[in-house]
């Protein structure tokens, strides 16, 4: 096989819902799609979502990062093999850029399976998917009264599992985790960076009462000693999100147990990458989270899937798959979303590439 071009575009398709938190609102989808085109008709398809206060990415940086390497890996990747080393000698440059360079690694990892007629799985050595992946609920920093609404539903689909994120004002988030009541939920929390200050984060979060088992990213990213105190001194499990973008930053980390990896796709820079840190968190001993970034169409949710079927072992929990349950409209003929009880199992595991059917027409040239 040969790429002939790498072409780019965007889907900035509307949300039916605003999504809030401490970090962000967000109404529309910010992506970038690669289309990666053979020499024998065949295109692949991949999805990275760039956001500037997670990667320090915007979707015109990503894209200028696309075009400027887009020749380059046409002459150099001809199967799974050739793209790592690619991979591997730029990894300073896709540090720079990982959601650019997510979208352009799913589109030829869809390329290259459609090509040998063999799912992404195979590409990258995971074994094929074997069942369906319970998701999480994710509540966002919404009014009141949306927020009852969407726990509602929720619940009324079955969830058992849920994300809440926290505003930092007291009373907002104590009426929030009051509303999940006393049934036998998991919850926990996020709260995006919000705090400066440990002391400030430790004193509200052991005012809300207990009942979470996790706090994703309480304080400013990267502050580690600032992360182990509330740890400790909150009894709770801390989740790194913005802190984790590369795999050599595991190694700064101790005692395993009091860590859970956030592992998105697109944040990480690809399967490829994400990967490298599900195997090496699992060999420290943490668990790991396979999140999504708000927005993502079915052609992340599929690559989410991959990663969660090689962390099945130590996957404390799985993010994403809204489909049109948030986007007014999905990229694929099929949206891969969940259903009853968060459940999403992919109907065909074995077929070529990520399976998905892009409308072409729906993208929009950047």
């Amino acid at each position: 096989m040969r790429i002939e071009r790498l072409d780019v575009y965007s889907f900035p398709v509307p949300f039916k819902a605003v999504f809030r938190h401490a970090s962000a609102s967000r109404s529309r989808a910010e992506n970038l799609i690669v289309a990666a085109r053979s020499d024998d008709g065949l295109t692949g398809y991949g999805e990275g979502c760039p956001r500037d206060y997670v990667t320090g990415e915007t979707v015109e940086d990503g894209a200028a990062f696309i075009r400027c390497y887009a020749q380059a890996i046409a002459d150099e990747v001809t199967d799974g093999a050739s793209l790592r080393a690619w991979a591997d000698a730029h990894r300073s440059e896709i540090d720079e850029h990982p959601a650019a360079f997510c979208a352009i690694e799913l589109a030829v990892l869809d390329l290259l399976g459609k090509t040998g007629g063999a799912p992404v799985e195979d590409v990258v050595g995971v074994p094929r998917l074997d069942g369906g992946f319970t998701y999480s609920a994710v509540l966002g920093d919404s009014p009141y009264l949306v927020y009852r609404l969407q726990l509602f539903r929720y619940r009324r689909k079955g969830f058992a599992d849920f994300k809440v994120k926290v505003s930092g004002d007291l009373n907002r988030d104590r009426r929030k985790l009051r509303a999940l009541g006393k049934k036998q939920l998991r919850v926990r929390l996020d709260a995006n960076n919000f705090w400066s200050d440990a002391d400030d984060c430790i004193a509200h979060l052991n005012a809300l009462g207990g009942g979470v088992y996790a706090v994703e990213e309480p304080l400013t990213a990267g502050d580690l000693a600032g992360f182990e105190r509330v740890s400790e001194e909150c009894s709770v499990r801390i989740i790194l999100d913005e802190s984790l973008l590369r795999t050599s930053q595991l190694d700064a980390l101790s005692d395993p147990e009091r860590w859970i990896v956030n592992v998105r796709v697109s944040k990480m820079g690809g399967i490829g990458r994400s990967l490298e840190v599900v195997e090496r968190a699992a060999g420290l001993g943490m668990g790991v989270i396979v999140g999504a970034q708000v927005g993502e169409t079915s052609i992340l949710t599929r690559a989410g899937l991959t990663v969660m079927q090689a962390a099945r072992p130590v996957l404390a929990a799985s993010e994403g798959a809204f489909g049109t349950h948030l986007l007014r409209e999905d990229l694929t003929a099929e949206s891969l979303m969940f259903g009853d009880g968060g459940v999403l199992t992919i109907p065909d595991p074995g077929a070529p590439g990520l399976g998905l059917a892009v409308r072409e027409g729906m993208l929009v040239a950047v």
